[in-house]
């Protein structure tokens, strides 16, 4: 038992060499090319793009509990992150897809008409019957597998 203490601590101790190392080696690429940063953004910005086109596209499976609940706090989360950098649409939509999803739909819109401002919530309202059309179809398609 005591080999394998020390085998894992000189793993450990290895790895985080071998993270530092990474580290310098990284910092120092970034200071040597002019380019760097703006390569960083733009990956950083396809990278946005595709998850914001994932995002509309990107229903869970209606019929698993875990991920569609995973897909709520997401959702939530992303929405309410582009809400405060002023995203309101972007945001939106996300706070739309996390309603469709969500099992009492009535309560969340409550507590967010409490913490949205009121032309965000109207944004919101607006958005609802489309993505509200889309799970239902979803849904619908789901139980007609069932039978």
């Amino acid at each position: 038992a005591m080999m394998v203490g020390r085998t894992s601590a000189i793993a450990a101790g290895l790895c985080g060499a071998l993270f530092i190392g990474y580290c310098i080696y990284f910092d120092r690429k970034r200071r040597s090319d002019p380019n760097f940063k703006t390569r960083l953004r733009e990956r950083r910005k396809k990278q946005k793009l595709a998850k914001e086109r994932a995002g509309l596209s990107k229903l869970p499976d209606l019929k698993d509990a875990d991920a569609v609940q995973k897909f709520f706090l997401e959702e939530i989360q992303l929405g309410e992150e582009l809400l405060a950098q002023g995203e309101y649409e972007k945001g939106v939509d996300h706070l739309t897809n996390a309603i469709a999803v969500c099992g009492q739909p009535q309560q969340l819109l409550q507590v967010l008409q409490q913490t949205l401002p009121p032309p965000v919530f109207q944004m919101l309202l607006t958005k609802l019957p489309t993505i509200s059309q889309r799970i239902v179809s979803a849904q619908c398609l789901a139980e007609d597998d069932v039978e």
